[in-house]
Order: structure tokens, then C-alpha cells, then sequence
């Protein structure tokens, strides 16, 4: 491949990235769900805090397709049965569209069992674990609690991103990563790569940055280290190890955290909602061969770099220039070699 052909698939592919026709949707880019749940707040000054970034994740889906839920703002007594109903529905519907579980609270670890604390019975990490076994779609769960790190060992599985307050569950102390992180989900502060929408990990790596901020800024030993973890092998990530979306040290013989969680926007940009969900799948996983491919730029030749780089962005312009001449019906699905 040529140096000009290249150039010529560069410009392609910047072209067509430019805003698509507003009446380009389908009913394949809705079905993302929000379901919140507001744990028992312990003393009066943390129930309003906690109100206070159930109130943001709401505010941030306002106007927008994704269907929101909260539990523990009513007067019942207990609200476990409430969210088992709720978490049960909703894992069960087969939608390729995230259901994201945002848990606002405190937590608890003995050592063998996790729990979020609830108005009543708490619920643990295997129960949610087990309402969670066979869901046909895929997840985002966020424990803002402390003592949540547990949380990713019980949880993790593929298709699935889980991000805990704490690196392990000896961190007990009040967690403030929910609140940044409630401020960062929508903000364009946290929209590292600049392309309009603020991924999950984006949203994780801003919040873990002011959290340390906070701890810095008032002269404390933190005690709590944000974990993210979405390639299923239940360990996780501390989420200050991203400068910006690349992670410092990736492993070569596995594949690293935070590649689903950078697909996942609960706050979709224009562009990114008039793409099918086919469509995005494809853009995703042409996009990860993209940065597999760079991590080993060196280790092919120029000319056969330049090959296997147009075997990627030729269908990745192709797929952008078919969404953005479609008319109303769902754009095709691209294939890739």
C-alpha cells in the first residue's frame, strides 16, 4: 500500500466522521437501562450526599433513550425485595445493550462476604452474582460503596465491566469515588479522547483522578483506590493506572482491562446514536484490531504495516460512509476480513 493510498484512507475516514443525517435511528440504539439504588445512608448527611449523585446519573440521561430507575428515595422500611424484582426484569431482557447497576451507599466486608448496606436486609455480592448468572445482555455494574472490591471476584465475567470504590475489602472508610464519578459521567471534562461522549473508562479514570485530588488536597492518607475491571478474569485494574484511555503497563499474553469498558457511553454523542448496534459492534472491533496493530507497529515491515492497516481503516470508512447515506433504515452490517 502506498503512502498516498494511505493518505487518501485517512482523509476518508475523517470525512466521514463528520456529523451523520439526524434522521438516521432505529429501535436497535435504545434499550440501555439505569438502575440505581440508594442504599441506606447511616447518618443524615450522607443520605444527602448520596441523593445528590443519584440525582446526577438521572439528570444525565434526561432526554435521552435510556430508560432510568431508582430505589431507596420512597418510605418502605426495605428495599431488597424491590431491587431483586427490578435487577431480575432487567438481566433477564435480551437486548445487546448495557444494563447499568450504579449502587450509592456504604459497604460491608467480613473477610468472606461482601454486602451492600440496604434499608433492611442487605443484599451480597453472590446474591446480585446469582440474579445476574444467566443475563442476556451486557452489564455495567458500579459499587460506589466502601468494602467493594469483593464485589469484582463475585461479579466478574466476560462481557461485563465492574468498577469497585475500593482495591480490597479492608478499605472501609466512606468512599467519595461516587461522587466524583456522578459528577464525571456526563461531564465534557471527562471526554479524554475528545470525541464528543464520555466513555466508562473515561468517566473512572477522571473520577479516580479527583479522588486522589481530594485525599492530596487535604493532607490524608487515601483509603480508597478505584478498581475497574471488564476482561472477566475477576482481578481488576486500579483505574489511576490509565493516563488518559491508554493503560501505562499492558500485558502482551492477555487481553487488558478497560477495552469494553472504553465502548460503553451511557451519554451517547449524535453521531454515535445514529449508528445501528451492529454497526457499533463492528466499529469496536475493528477499532481494537486497530490498537492491537500499533502496539506491533515495529514488528513488520513498513509495507506490510501499511497492508494491514488498510485491511482495517478501508472497512471502518466504509462503515461510516454507509451510516451516513442511509435514509431512515438501519445501515447494514460492515463485514471485516
Amino acid at each position: 500500500m502506498s503512502s498516498n493510498l494511505l493518505v487518501s484512507v485517512l482523509i476518508v475516514l475523517l470525512v466521514v466522521v463528520s456529523p451523520l443525517a439526524d434522521t438516521v435511528a432505529s429501535d436497535l440504539n435504545e434499550g440501555q437501562q439505569l438502575l440505581i439504588l440508594i442504599g441506606a445512608p447511616g447518618q443524615p448527611r450522607y443520605g444527602n450526599q448520596f441523593v445528590t449523585w443519584a440525582e446526577r446519573w438521572q439528570k444525565a440521561v434526561d432526554g435521552t433513550s435510556v430508560n432510568c430507575r431508582v430505589i431507596g428515595q420512597n418510605d418502605a422500611d426495605s428495599d431488597k425485595a424491590e431491587f431483586i424484582d427490578a435487577l431480575h426484569q432487567y438481566a433477564a431482557t435480551t437486548s445487546p445493550e448495557p444494563l447499568w447497576i450504579v449502587l450509592i451507599g456504604h459497604g460491608t466486608y467480613d473477610g468472606r462476604t461482601a454486602r451492600f448496606n440496604l434499608r433492611g436486609p442487605d443484599i451480597t455480592a453472590s446474591e446480585i452474582a446469582e440474579l445476574l448468572r444467566e443475563a442476556h445482555r451486557p452489564v455495567v455494574l458500579i459499587n460506589c460503596a466502601s468494602g467493594s472490591a469483593p464485589f469484582i471476584n463475585q461479579l466478574s465475567a466476560p462481557d461485563r465491566a465492574i468498577v469497585t470504590s475500593t482495591r480490597d475489602g479492608n478499605q472501609i472508610q466512606f468512599a467519595r469515588f461516587g461522587d466524583a464519578l456522578s459528577a464525571a459521567v456526563s461531564g465534557s471534562e471527562a471526554d479524554l479522547d475528545q470525541d464528543g461522549q464520555v466513555s466508562l473508562l473515561e468517566a473512572c479514570v477522571l473520577a479516580s483522578r479527583r479522588t486522589e485530588e481530594f485525599y492530596e488536597s487535604e493532607g490524608r492518607l487515601a483509603t480508597e483506590h478505584a478498581l475497574l475491571d471488564d476482561n472477566g478474569d475477576g482481578l481488576g485494574t486500579r483505574c489511576s493506572d490509565w493516563k488518559g484511555v491508554r493503560l501505562e503497563l499492558e500485558s502482551e499474553s492477555a487481553p487488558s482491562d478497560g477495552r469494553l469498558s472504553r465502548t460503553f457511553h451511557l451519554v451517547r454523542s449524535k453521531e454515535e446514536r445514529q449508528l445501528s448496534v451492529k454497526q457499533r459492534q463492528t466499529r469496536d472491533q475493528l477499532e481494537r484490531r486497530l490498537e492491537e496493530l500499533r502496539k506491533h507497529r515495529y514488528e513488520f515491515p513498513e509495507s506490510e504495516y501499511l497492508d494491514r492497516l488498510e485491511l482495517i481503516l478501508r472497512p471502518l470508512a466504509e462503515l461510516y460512509r454507509v451510516a451516513e447515506q442511509s435514509d431512515n433504515e438501519p445501515s447494514p452490517l460492515i463485514e471485516s476480513d
